[in-house]
């Protein structure tokens, strides 16, 4: 037999080495054909001076990037960026110590990890390199489940199977492959598949030569190596693939004998649970990345299922592909805390999770927690402390969280029957320390302590009050407490006065409380209540009236103090409404002022048009029924109707012309078709021809039926209009031309929805919730433009849009959002750019939150008092000079005329937008009186 295993293994010596020499044939003409595309047709060098300057470009840009991480060395970005460059520089020695440098802080992605083990296996020709190389590998398999690198790993080991044990080792490293990913459904498949033709090759070299007959210990050895094939196929067959029938028929070709019932039946058992998982593998293949929901689906299903190796390769595969989110890891853990609870895999994903989101503090709580479960060295859970100070948190509150989760882990360790240990004594210099640290390192960070009421002090103190007997120490604490701004809280107090009523004596309580009253400013009837009740149970007469004074006193302060405030406000509030109040006077006397030089305005011009349009006088009648020569008609947002005819001398020549040319232009309303239609609004009002105008814009989208401009009766464009074209296809087209500029302001394209038929719709849609994968930007300088914006985040991870914020007539605000791929990319954005000077303005960083909008805080709210205000009612001739109607008066009590809406605006016969709840109601009459005083006014 022993004989056997060595012609074996000469057998695939002599495979290996030719399978070497192949392999260093095609890198040598690989060499060659580099050499020959990097140099000219004449053998000169093609790039010359070019090459060297890049060279020297790149080799500035690996300085700054190492000095970058001196600075931040957890920079993902920046590493990547580096480890590119000295690549493509041919620095091996700098290019290696770069990879293990980021491999330290961060778990690398499997195309990182795949390109470093190809270098590696390239440059190694010693032994003692092939077992750096391996190394190299289990490093790489702890990161994420990763078949490609699994299965590099078993390739590689048989370029080893000459030196003693090398097939055993071979062996080994597949074994584990399928452990570690032979369930996955989509990829484990590869790794058994190259597991039976890596048996089966071992099989070939079994193999008698024709016409000879085995010994014994030879069949033995073949039997048994038929044996290894027929368990792989079997275990195969007993786990759902993707196309696993193949493996069936092809075990089916493979044996000589029939295949067994008991394999057929874990065949069909595997295969009705393929068939079930395979709408959530269908779901993933067809996602977009990062397929967070199409994952969270599938792996509410494997939990239904309750398959707790399932349920972990599930996912495993969800934050391979994930790494960046901290939600996916905290349930992966939170699963393995809570379920399987095996300690070695348990504390690798808790190491993994910290290394792929350091800056969040609920995965290192949970690591610190776990380490501590699952007994952990003491100096293990001080160093992932340490790590955890290290990690560069975003906000100060989270330095107070990971603190008071060691601090908790400490007084867990503390023996407090002893009166004194070495573990209450570290507890006691933990607390002192995260003070300090607070103190000095969070608040000259961000500006603040992260702790303003002083948790950790308010522990400590609980700690020496209640453990240690120590209410001296305590009391030190509390009062340090109250020096930092607390003692104006009455809440404070309170726990003040709970744990002196718990572990001190009626005399400190007493002193607590009195304190209190004194000091309190937010809720002082309540602290009063609770002294006076206080003393009700504990103190004398003489305790009672001086508690029932001290009150007293204060209260009646309170009081004068809030009087003295209310009537502050109510001042200020007058003097608001005063200033506002003058604003509305001067506005109102300059649009007065407007309307009597427009009105002398209308009188010249009427005078010297009198002989183009002849005497109005002559035909009253024809004009108020809107009949005679020059009848004009107007577009005014519903088409095919007339408006009545209005004095010319208001309309400007090039106003006439469109007029004159517009009944041509007229649609019947049963040709309109909205819902292919785009409503164009925003334009300017002096846009000559803007039906023409807009047929050039949105002729690129596609065939166009009609454009449909909407003017006022006097025959002034409005700044609005339909667009209907030919396809719905066409109108997709023309919503990407949002915001697109038209003579220097830019235009609105929403859909044309009827708003009476649908109150709910919304074109312009804005998130009120927290966005954490986009910031906001303000401080900007208006001469930002878009590029510029760009480039100054892309370093900071991937830029998948920006948007500087306008106003409606497309001036910048100085505001702007930008979205990243993800949020720890945006939180990396902030951390980075917040407070940064930008052509001398400094910037203003932070995730975008963006308010709910209040319809009292629109100024919207104010016309909508005025909507309610019964609508001033023009006569047929529209504003003349007098503004009297000619009708009677009991006419216009009549119902209000006919009129439909577009894109959710009512207006009715002349055009003029209406308001649905005044159209109807009635007119209070006037009566003579009144009239009389209207006249003598006009």
């Amino acid at each position: 037999m022993a004989a056997a295993v060595s012609e074996e293994e000469t057998q695939l010596q002599e495979m290996e080495e030719e399978a070497g020499a192949s392999a260093a044939v095609e890198e040598e003409k690989e060499l060659e054909s580099e050499d020959e595309e990097e140099m000219g047709p004449d053998g000169s060098d093609a790039e010359g001076d070019e090459s060297s300057d890049d060279e020297k470009e790149n080799q500035a840009e690996i300085q700054r990037l190492e000095e970058q991480l001196s600075i931040n060395a957890f920079d993902y970005n920046c590493h990547v960026d580096l480890i590119k460059l000295l690549r493509q520089a041919g620095e091996l020695v700098k290019l290696r110590r770069a990879r293990q440098k980021m491999s330290e802080l961060f778990p690398l992605t499997e195309e990182i990890w795949l390109a470093w083990l190809k270098d590696e296996i390239r440059m190694a020709e010693e032994e003692s390199d092939r077992e750096k190389v391996y190394e190299l590998f289990e490093n790489a398999a702890k990161d994420y489940i990763c078949p490609e690198i699994w299965l590099e790993y078993a390739q590689y080991s048989i370029g080893g199977i000459g030196s003693q044990g090398g097939i055993e080792k071979v062996r080994e490293i597949f074994d584990r492959a399928l452990t570690a990913v032979g369930l996955h459904m989509t990829k484990g498949a590869a790794i058994w598949e190259a597991y039976r033709e890596f048996e089966n090759a071992i099989l070939g070299t079994l193999q008698p030569a024709p016409g000879s007959v085995p010994t014994p210990e030879q069949q033995e050895v073949l039997n048994a190596q038929l044996n290894r094939i027929h368990t792989l196929f079997r275990r195969q067959l007993a786990i759902p693939f993707l196309d696993m029938e193949v493996t069936y028929a092809e075990y089916g070709e493979w044996s000589d004998k029939p295949i067994p019932g008991s394999v057929t039946q874990l065949y069909k058992k595997a295969l009705q649970q393929m068939e079930k998982s395979k709408p959530y593998e269908e779901a993933l293949l067809v996602a977009e990345p990062p397929k967070l929901a199409e994952y969270q689906t599938y792996i509410d299903y494997e939990l239904k299922e309750g398959d707790p190796a399932r349920i972990q390769t599930i996912f495993e595969r969800a934050v391979a592909e994930n790494c960046l989110v901290p939600d996916m890891w905290a349930k992966l853990t939170q699963y393995l805390d809570r379920q399987l609870k095996i300690k070695d895999l348990v504390l690798s994903s808790h190491d993994r999770a910290v290394r792929n989101c350091p800056w969040t503090v609920g995965l290192w709580k949970s690591y610190l927690l776990a380490l501590e479960r699952h007994g952990a060295e003491h100096k293990t859970v001080s160093d992932i402390f340490e790590k955890a100070l290290n990690a560069g948190f975003i906000q100060a509150t989270d330095y107070v969280h990971i603190w008071q989760a060691y601090l908790d882990y400490l007084r867990r360790r503390v023996d407090f029957s002893k009166e004194s240990s070495k573990e209450l004594e570290e507890l006691r210099s933990a607390f002192a320390r995260a003070l300090d640290y607070m103190k000095q390192d969070v608040e000259e960070r961000f500006g603040e302590s992260g702790d303003p009421s002083c948790m950790i002090m308010q522990n400590w103190a609980r700690v020496e009050a209640l453990h240690c007997k120590n209410m001296q120490k305590a009391r030190e604490l509390w009062d340090s407490i109250m020096t930092k701004g607390n003692a104006k809280f009455a809440n404070m107090w309170l726990e003040y006065y709970n744990l002196e009523r718990c572990h001190g004596d009626a005399q400190h309580c007493r002193k607590a409380l009195l304190r209190a009253v004194q000091c309190t400013s937010d809720y002082p009837e309540h602290v009063c209540e609770v002294l006076l009740s206080f003393e009700r149970v504990e103190g004398t007469l003489e305790d009672w009236d001086t508690a029932v004074q001290k009150t007293e006193t204060k209260l009646s302060r309170v009081r004068e103090q809030r009087a003295k405030d209310t009537e502050k406000e109510a001042l200020l509030a007058k003097q608001e409404e005063e200033k506002a109040e003058q604003k509305r006077k001067k506005k109102a006397q300059k649009k007065k002022a407007g309307r009597a030089g427009e009105k002398r305005k209308a009188e010249e011009e009427e005078e010297d048009d009198e002989d183009e349009w002849g005497d109005e006088s002559e035909q009253p009648a024809k004009k108020l029924r809107g009949e005679g020569d020059e009848t004009m008609e107007t577009e005014s947002g519903m088409f095919s109707r007339k408006a009545p005819f209005q004095k010319t001398s208001q309309v400007p020549a090039a106003q006439k012309a469109r007029a004159a040319a517009r009944p041509a232009q007229q649609v019947p309303h049963d040709s309109r078709k909205d819902h292919l239609s785009v409503f164009v609004s925003n334009l300017p009002f002096s846009l000559e021809d803007p039906e023409q105008k807009l047929r050039d814009v949105f002729q690129s989208c596609g065939p166009i039926e009609q454009v449909r401009p909407i003017y006022n009766p006097q025959g002034t464009f409005r700044g609005y209009c339909y667009v209907q074209f030919e396809s719905q296809i066409c109108v997709q087209e023309a919503l990407k031309l949002d915001r697109k500029e038209i003579d220097g302001r830019p235009m609105f394209v929403s859909p044309c929805i009827d708003k009476n038929k649908n109150p709910d719709f919304k074109v312009f849609k804005y998130s009120t919730s927290l966005e954490r994968h986009k910031i906001f930007i303000s401080g900007l300088p208006f001469s930002c433009t878009k590029e510029q914006l760009e480039g100054m985040f892309k370093e900071h991870g991937t830029v998948k849009d920006t948007r500087l914020v306008t106003n409606r007539s497309g001036k910048p605000k100085g505001l702007a959002y930008v979205e990243f791929e993800n949020e720890a990319q945006a939180s990396h954005a902030v951390l980075k750019m917040d407070g940064t000077v930008f052509q001398n303005h400094t910037l203003n960083v932070a995730i975008s939150n963006p308010p709910r909008r209040n319809l009292s805080d629109k100024p919207e709210s104010s016309k909508a008092m005025g909507s309610m205000m019964p609508p001033q009612v023009f006569g047929v001739r529209g504003r003349g000079r007098t503004q009297l109607s000619l009708l009677p008066r009991a006419l216009h009590r009549q119902s209000a005329p006919e009129s439909k809406t577009e894109n959710g605006t009512l207006q009715s016969r002349s055009g003029e937008p209406v308001q649905e709840t005044s159209a109807t109601a009635p007119q209070k009459q006037m009566s003579n009186a009144d009239f009389s005083r209207l006249l003598m006014k006009k």
